[in-house]
């Protein structure tokens, strides 16, 4: 009984696939028939004499800034691409380890998310981390493609679609329409900038240095892209630049507005450089079905409403937008046949 039960298990293994959103902020893994599994942020922890990792994901994340000094914790992804090789591979392979759990002996089959602006090379670098954290066949697929599928928009009509994928590095924008990208762009502008012009607008206005992760949790929970009549505020704790002493103040919504609008400009900016390139009967189709909007960064709160102001073109924000791309990772994985055409490359 045990062992049948062992090799009924084995063979569920045996043709394992698993998606894979590889984010400059976060990674999450998608199973087929069981959803995402693994939402961690893309942070790891390594110590500086022998470069040996020592933490991955929350664990890693919970030592940003905290760290003595023979221990380094960063992001090895920078602007949606791999910029410390190793160890995103390392980062990679402990992600795919946790999500098949560990004693899985069958390499699975890998899709990843890449931004829609890859150069080749980059790409490579992606399918070679993958191969090397254990996949068995590693296929990449540009994100705007993936967010579309996951936001459950039917690729595959001839109509247009578009898109605005707004992540932690990149914000990818583009129009699909037959399975494919007829016009896109992709910024490194987004949620990490977002974050880093807050940090920078508490320094000038308060003389007040605060972490990445305070700069976070102000963009999220006062956070907005116009002026609010109603303001949110929250108590900012930082350390002073004039005594080098904790302190704390109140900053309110409409100094976040402030602070971030030259970076949602230039998300702007890349959304109207979009449409103008976009063929005019698939800019008909934009007008009747609006913009959609998916990423972590896209829920700033009245984000849809900015796009809207500035473009003249309806936007809403997609169900799930933080998970359409994992989503859309698995529904490309359990459906090969149908998006082969949207897949760009695998080994």
């Amino acid at each position: 009984m045990w062992i049948n039960r062992v090799l009924l298990s084995h063979m569920n293994f045996f043709s394992q696939k698993l998606g894979i959103d590889l984010g400059t902020a976060n990674t999450l893994v998608f199973l087929p028939g069981k959803g995402i599994v693994l939402n961690e942020p893309s942070v790891v922890a390594v110590s500086e004499q022998d470069k040996k990792v020592l933490a991955v994901g929350f664990e890693a994340k919970e030592m940003i800034g905290r760290t003595p000094d023979n221990i380094i914790a960063y992001r090895p992804m920078r602007d949606g691409v791999i910029a410390d090789y190793r160890v995103t591979e390392a980062m990679l392979r402990y992600f795919i380890d946790k999500a098949l759990g560990k004693w899985n002996i069958f390499k699975p089959e890998v899709m990843v998310s890449v931004p829609a602006g890859i150069t080749s090379t980059e790409r490579r670098a992606v399918i070679e981390a993958a191969i090397r954290a254990g996949a068995r066949n590693a296929f990449v697929v540009k994100e705007p493609i993936l967010a579309a599928i996951g936001a459950g928009i039917p690729i595959q009509e001839a109509r247009g679609h578009m898109i605005v994928d707004i992540g932690g590095g990149t914000t990818d924008v583009a129009v699909i329409s037959l399975g494919g990208i007829v016009a896109s762009t992709s910024v490194k502008c987004a949620g990490n900038r977002i974050d880093g012009a807050i940090a920078d607008y508490i320094k000038k206005t308060f003389n007040l240095a605060i972490g990445d992760k305070m700069a976070e949790d102000i963009k999220i929970k006062i956070g907005s892209a116009i002026p609010l009549e109603e303001e949110l505020a929250m108590q900012v704790r930082g350390r002073d630049f004039i005594s080098g002493l904790p302190r704390s103040t109140e900053v309110k919504t409409n100094e976040v507005v402030k602070a971030i609008h030259k970076e949602l400009r230039d998300m702007i900016k890349a959304i109207k450089d979009v449409l103008q390139e976009t063929p005019p009967e698939l800019a008909a189709d934009i007008i009747d079905q609006g913009i959609i909007m998916t990423g972590g960064s896209s829920m700033l709160r009245n984000f849809p409403e900015l796009v809207f102001r500035r473009t003249g073109v309806k936007a809403k924000l997609a169900d799930d937008a933080l998970y359409c791309v994992a989503k859309g990772t698995g529904i490309a994985l359990e459906h090969l046949d149908t998006y082969k055409k949207s897949i760009i490359s695998k080994r």
